[in-house]
């Protein structure tokens, strides 16, 4: 009888434990929920040309850890260094977004179009620029590239706006300051013939 109750008492915080967590698969990303917050390893992923779909990042959301990411082009990037001087630099690591560019475009994509472009039939694209702190904080949003029409102002907003999830830029194993840049496309939709 002790054993029965002890297998019933297993099973009912078995299957509570099982509930608890939840595997969620998207096109973009793939790990574990608990209570509705991303917890262990995730994978992020993104498309090639071909279509194929690649991991990109790996994410350890419980550790709050970086635990694989995809090489990059090596350009030199804009550092801070010890005495505030900026100088360009070779990273390991470059300054990357929690998820990936997936996570990161549903957030560049809120975009308003102002009307005075709209009317002026303003298009292109605004570069916005911001340094990524050691602890992955983005401020100084600036904007390097603009259009007028007011589609600066609303590529600063949004760019504002992004959540900080970013994580900082690595030279070696050490974080560093960096300037980070992000372009916001303007295209007006052309109307059917």
């Amino acid at each position: 009888m002790k054993q029965l109750v002890l297998f019933v008492l297993l099973s009912v915080l078995w299957s509570g434990a099982a509930q608890a967590q939840k595997l969620r698969k998207t096109e973009w990303e793939s790990g574990m929920l608990e209570k509705g917050e991303k917890v262990g390893v995730w994978e992020y992923y993104a498309h090639t040309r071909d279509g194929s779909q690649v991991i990109t990042q790996k994410y350890d959301h419980t550790a709050k850890k970086l635990v694989f990411f995809r090489p990059f082009d090596d350009i030199p990037y804009q550092v801070q260094g010890p005495g505030g001087q900026w100088t360009r630099q070779h990273l390991t690591q470059p300054v990357l977004y929690i998820g990936g560019d997936a996570a990161l475009a549903s957030y560049m994509t809120k975009l308003n179009y102002p009307s005075v472009a709209q009317s002026k039939n303003i298009q292109g694209r605004v570069v916005v620029s911001f340094v990524v702190d050691t602890l992955g904080r983005a401020a100084d949003h600036k904007v390097l590239l603009g259009i007028g029409g007011g589609c600066d102002e609303e590529a600063l907003r949004v760019c504002r706006n992004i959540p900080q999830q970013w994580i900082p830029a690595r030279i070696g194993s050490r974080a560093v300051v960096t300037q980070h840049e992000l372009p916001f496309t303007f295209r007006l939709a052309t109307a059917a013939k």
